[in-house]
């Protein structure tokens, strides 16, 4: 889902040089409204006072049904919205949004696991190259 955000003129010309940070960061509905946290947008270099806090929850401009579409989606247990990528229409900064589903404990364990022993076949087929 692709949706436009609202920003300050200063975080817009450090998102055009590309200053922004969107690991961690993830959408949330509240009062019928959608935001953005946990997104960090680096000050303006020439920028004053003006300047924002990089890391303040910004919201998302959207309509009535768009926000109903993502009510639903998000009531499902688990899921979350996610950030995906910042891109520019005309004037108008975008951002692309995904849903997505947390890992359940054994699938990280899992994970842990398959690491360790990709990691313990490539140090022992480096010794055995000695």
């Amino acid at each position: 889902m692709k949706l436009a955000l609202f920003y300050h003129g200063t975080e817009i010309k450090s998102i055009r040089a590309g200053k922004v940070n969107l690991k961690d960061s993830y959408a949330i509905l509240k009062n019928g409204e959608v935001f953005v946290l946990g997104m960090h947008i680096s000050p303006y270099e020439h920028g004053n006072i003006f300047n924002k806090d990089p890391l303040r929850s910004r919201k998302l401009l959207l309509t009535k049904r768009e926000i109903n579409k993502l009510i639903g989606l998000t009531k499902q247990k688990g899921y979350t919205l996610v950030p995906i990528s910042l891109y520019f229409k005309n004037s108008i900064v975008k951002m692309e949004l995904g849903i997505g589903k947390g890992k359940k404990l054994y699938d990280k364990r899992e994970d842990l696991a398959k690491k360790d022993a990709s990691k313990q076949i490539a140090i022992n087929l480096k010794n055995r190259n000695r």
